[in-house]
């Protein structure tokens, strides 16, 4: 099966009809990296601003043919030095987004969430995974299955929100979130089971805005309207959730590859919980999810300023 390269055509129309939003991209220097960035530009969706050893950036784009000479470029010494640049970039006004080029994880991370002088807020970052299967009538938001390990209760709130304001930025006005565990039913013994009821009386109390959740639910009855009926579930998310909040990185991570390798099911994704949303690209990443991920954090961005405008006074 092969993926659908037009999955995400909606999303990246959309961030189309915003504009190019500045971009900063930390140590582009791969060339998966680097046609990130230049796809995001040439479709519209994004201005980047590129961050590397000016000498490597420039041998690099010369082999790809690539004109540099159309982009702004900010000369650094090494993959540190980027990552700190491009995160100032943010603090600075002169970047709505990140996205992560040829760099560890780690590394462009520690500049993001660095105390004094990254971008972290009073909420929990966490990953999204922006999700389009074939046999599915929309899309699916998977969440946490990149960022956080083994997260508490406290630290699963704030990936719901998390995921939820991203739906919310998509135009889904009122996403219904799944919280999957192994049964439906609570049982003290099943951690995850715990969780999902203590979630969803958050969600009562409005420690939790903006959607409809239900959990635990096993993953067949949160997608099948089928198997729910056949477990006596009444839920009003079970068999049509926006949102997938998974109990650990390990099973999330484990969903999203089996869909995408099984289902050829195509794949976007960002960090949220920082001031701005961050593209975390992967050498893994196909043209297709690289440009889909950009279009993402375009309409979040544009999401995100749009309500800080409408709350100043």
């Amino acid at each position: 099966m092969t993926r659908d390269d037009h999955a995400f055509t909606d999303i990246i129309e959309q961030a189309q009809s915003n504009g190019p939003r500045p971009m900063a991209v930390a140590h582009p220097c791969s060339p998966e990296a680097l046609l990130g960035a230049v796809e995001a530009a040439e479709h519209g969706i994004a201005t980047p601003i590129l961050i590397a050893p000016r000498g490597k950036l420039a041998k690099l784009a010369s082999s790809m043919d690539i004109d540099l000479g159309r982009f702004e470029t900010i000369d650094a010494e090494h993959s540190h030095a980027a990552a700190e640049r491009a995160v100032e970039l943010v603090r600075e006004g002169f970047a709505d987004s990140l996205m992560k080029g040829s760099l560890h994880t780690d590394e462009f991370m520690s500049a993001v969430l660095d105390r004094a002088k990254g971008i972290r807020t009073d909420r929990r970052i966490s990953h999204v995974f922006v999700m389009k299967v074939e046999s599915y009538p929309r899309y699916l938001f998977i969440t946490d299955a990149a960022v956080n390990i083994e997260p508490d209760l406290t630290t699963k709130r704030d990936i719901c929100q998390n995921a939820i304001d991203l739906c919310h930025a998509l135009g889904i006005v009122r996403p219904k979130v799944a919280i999957l565990s192994a049964v439906e039913t609570i049982n003290p013994k099943i951690r995850s089971t715990l969780d999902a009821a203590a979630l969803c009386k958050m969600a009562d109390r409005g420690q939790i805005k903006g959607a409809v959740l239900d959990g635990p639910l096993a993953f067949d009855n949160a997608i099948s309207h089928a198997a729910a009926d056949t477990k006596g579930i009444e839920s009003d998310v079970a068999g049509e959730p926006d949102i997938l909040l998974v109990p650990d990185l390990e099973s999330g991570n484990m969903l999203a590859k089996q869909l995408t390798y099984l289902a050829a099911a195509a794949s976007a994704g960002i960090v949220m919980g920082a001031r701005v949303p961050i593209v975390l690209t992967s050498r893994a990443d196909d043209a297709a999810g690289r440009l889909a991920s950009a279009a993402v954090a375009n309409l979040y961005a544009a999401h995100k300023r749009a309500a800080g405008q409408k709350n100043t006074p």
